[in-house]
Parts: structure tokens; sequence; C-alpha cells
């Protein structure tokens, strides 16, 4: 009999976070290890709307049953439409986890922030059930560093319960190692919940180095007029955890250089913002897409020359950008934008793939991505395509879903 475990998740197929495809694949590689259900909010992340109004809808997806739950529309840059979206979430998932049969694992991970965990943890105590806790990001230390959250005894509550969660999980899965060195901190010396790092990943059979002439990277850069421009990209999430709102002023530096184009691809809550700065400053240069489908990523990324991996000030530890697994499957240089010590300034550091520069240190992060302006182009694919060597090596999406595969039947 194959056991039965049941994935509250939030984002899933067809949804655009990048959370969500990654659990798609790894629902997909587990399929015939394991009976799977997944319960998880209709697709919105990236503002797409459901026309069923119905609160539950059934799906499947190969041999994997999806529960998807109508939630209200959010507004990402409101606390009372978040708490709200957060709030019928929690409800509702928790409703569909007791009423699932025989289940013997219940995977969760740590979105929404602290609920995530604690749906896992009601889980496991009602249905006796094996709970196993993923933590994409640790909140709310999240919140607090980027001032999000500053209510002293909201964080310590909210850290409380989250570190409950973890206390009572029967397995914490951390996505890098300075993640996990925040668990250990989280326990402060007590013993701790068994646990494991395992690394996000990019599909690097699908996303492969392209030149800027193949006919579907040359036609996407036609078409939104950028042939022959030097395009600094970001793709992904435009969201409050990376200082967007702020970098999006290093632009003016560049004003005079007419051959550079920024393009950010994507949505999120501070998109509005930057695009607002960008109109009152008449910056020509810069330039926004909405999320791309799936099957033209591949296209996307490789049109860029450099790629903006970062993140906020004070991540360190809390989060992985998962974008910089893409970034170094298609063989682009990064402009990393991430404190030392980070999973992702390691990777880049290791690889020797791209520059960094610590967040806020805006003088510096001009001069980093101007002197990868001013590199050799045959140099600057060559930094790229070390990022690629060291992804084959360490980071191929079979090392992480086999760990994941061993590590779930092992419980």
């Amino acid at each position: 009999m194959k056991p039965n475990i049941v994935f509250v998740i939030n984002y899933f197929y067809p949804d655009y976070a990048s959370t969500g495809q990654l659990l798609t694949e790894l629902c997909l590689h587990l399929q015939y290890d394991f009976n799977i259900t997944v319960i998880a909010a209709k697709p919105g992340y990236a503002g797409e709307k459901s026309s069923d109004s119905e609160r539950f809808e059934y799906d499947q997806l190969e041999k994997i049953k999806i529960v998807r739950i109508q939630l209200p529309k959010v507004d990402k840059q409101n606390k009372l439409s978040r708490l709200q979206y957060i709030a019928t979430y929690f409800f509702y998932a928790n409703l569909l986890v007791l009423k699932q049969k025989n289940v013997d694992l219940i995977y969760t991970i740590s979105q929404p922030p602290i609920l995530g965990g604690l749906i896992g943890t009601v889980g496991k105590v009602l249905k006796k059930a094996k709970h196993i806790y993923n933590i994409q990001d640790f909140n709310p230390e999240q919140a607090e560093a980027v001032g999000y959250m500053k209510n002293k005894l909201i964080f310590r509550t909210a850290r409380w319960i989250d570190t409950l969660n973890c206390k009572y999980a029967d397995h914490i899965i951390t996505v890098g190692q300075d993640m996990q060195e925040t668990l250990l901190k989280r326990f402060a010396n007590r013993k701790i919940t068994e646990n494991t790092v395992i690394n996000n990943w990019t599909n690097e059979e699908d996303i492969i180095p392209l030149s800027k002439e193949h006919p579907r990277v040359s036609e996407f850069i036609e078409r939104n007029g950028w042939k022959d421009k030097f395009i600094v990209m970001y793709s992904g999430n435009l969201g409050l955890y990376y200082d967007l709102e702020n970098l999006i002023k290093i632009t003016t530096d560049f004003k005079d250089d007419k051959d550079i184009a920024f393009v950010f691809i994507g949505e999120g809550a501070v998109k509005a913002q930057m695009q607002r700065y960008v109109k009152q400053h008449q910056i020509s240069q810069v330039h926004f897409l909405p999320y791309q489908p799936k099957e033209d990523l591949k296209y996307s990324l490789n049109a860029a020359d450099v790629h903006l991996v970062v993140n906020q000030k004070g991540i360190k530890g809390v989060s992985v950008p998962s974008k910089v697994y893409g970034v170094m499957a298609a063989g682009k240089a990064i402009m990393g934008v991430l404190e030392k010590g980070s999973e992702a300034h390691r990777l880049i550091e290791e690889s020797q793939c791209g520059v960094v520069a610590e967040p806020q240190n805006y003088n510096e992060i001009t001069n980093q991505l101007r002197n990868i302006y001013n590199l050799d182009r045959s140099e600057l694919m060559e930094c790229g395509m070390r990022g690629r060597e060291y992804l084959e090596q360490h980071l191929r999406r079979e090392l992480s879903l086999d760990k994941y595969r061993k590590l779930l039947l092992s419980i």
C-alpha cells in the first residue's frame, strides 16, 4: 500500500509562483510512490481571475488529486486585505485537512507566514499523522527585516508559534545552509527537530543557454524593441522583500547610456511604485512586462546579458531567491545584491558566475553593474557559463527531487 500524503501548499499548478512550480514538480515526481492530495488556493498569484464562484474546486493532475480554495482578492500592500486572505485560507485549508481520510503524512510549507506550519501542527494532532515542514522563508523574521512587522509583542508571539511548529514537526526541510543556521538559533541549544537542507531547483534540461541569435530569443528581443541593447533583467516576484522600490532608482545613473535596457518581468506589491518612479523621472531605458508563460521562460531569461538576483538587507538566513537557479541554468552572468554568507551569495562566489554587492549600498551596486557593462562580451558569456557548469555538478533538479523522495519514504 502506498502511503497517503496531503500537501497543503497554497500555490500549485498552474500558478506562476515559484513555490507553486517547485511543488508541482515535486508532486509529479512522487506520484508513483504516494497517494497524493494537494490543497491549494485557486490560481491568482499573477492576477488571474477565477470565473468559478464555488468555494471548492476539485481537479486532477495525472495521479494527483487537487482541491482548490476560492479566496478573497488580495491587495498585497494592504495589511487588512492580506489578513483577510490568509485567515480565509487558514480556516478552509484546516477544514479540508480534517476531511481527509487515512492520512499518513501532512506536508506544509512556510506560506502563509506562521499559519502554513500551524496547519501541519493542527493536522498532526487531530489526524495523528506525521508532519513534514518545508521552510521556504522564515517568518516573522522576513517581515521584520523589511519593516513590515514593527510591533515587538506580535513579532515575539509569531516567532514563538512558528518555533512551536518546528518543535512539533517530525522533520524540517530548509532550502539553504544559511537557513539551517537560523533554525539552529531558533532552538537556542535545545534539542532540535530532525532537519535536512535540500536546495530548490530549476529544470536544467528545459532552461538551457541560448544565444541572442536563437530565433525565439531574437523574436522576444525585437518584439519589445531591445535589438542591440545591453539587457539587465529582473525576472520574478516584484514584492516586498527585495528592496526593488529603491533599487529602481539606480537606473537614473544610466540615463545617458541609451544602449542599456532595464527589464523587470513579473508582478508584485511594489510594481506600481516602481512604475510611478520611472514615469516621474522619464527613464526611457526601463521596461516592465508581466510574467511570461512557463514554456517561454527559457527564451526570456536568455534575452538578458546580466540578471539581477536580489534580496533586502536582513534576509540572510531567512530566504533564498529561487531565481538564482534559473539564471545559472540559462548560463547568464549575475549581478547579485545579497548579504555575504547568504545562500545565493555563496553560490555566486563558489561558481564565479557574477559579482555581488551588499543590499542598500546603491553606489557599489551601480559601480559593479557598470563594471559588468564594460566587460568584454566574451568574458561576460564565460562568466555566465561557469554558473551553468556549477549547476550541472551540484544543483541538478534530479538531485533535489531524489533527496525529497528518499526522505519522505524513510519518514
